[in-house]
């Protein structure tokens, strides 16, 4: 039995390989995991207030100082919440000063729609 070829793009230096354009071929288990890493990202209400909140953003990106009050939580885990959402390739971050901005990868949350579509 031949097994289906799934396309990914490679890693980069902003985040993990991508996901699948669909769940519609059977997935080899490398991407599958890359795949559950990204939807465990985004399986957290504070994670999808936070990516709503620095889309919405006029600027398209936001300090995590400004992102403590909307969600009703302590720096530390609006941080830790932050570094998983970067560290799925969801969010870039640029230190200034003391505090970090964040914004929404170009692009990445439209790959994730693709991979439920």
């Amino acid at each position: 039995m031949a097994s289906a070829t799934v396309t990914t793009r490679p890693r980069t230096a902003t985040g993990p390989a991508c996901c699948p354009t669909g769940l519609a071929a059977p997935l080899d288990r490398g991407t599958a995991e890359d795949l559950a890493r990204l939807l465990k990202a985004v399986a957290d209400p504070a994670r999808l207030q936070l990516l709503a909140l620095l889309k919405a953003s006029s600027d398209g990106e936001s300090c995590v100082c400004d992102l403590t009050g909307p969600l009703a939580l302590s720096q530390p885990t609006v941080s830790h919440h932050l570094k998983v959402l970067t560290d799925a390739g969801l969010l870039t971050r640029e230190k200034r000063g003391t505090w970090a901005w964040y914004s929404v990868v170009p692009g990445r949350l439209r790959e994730l729609a693709a991979v439920l579509d």
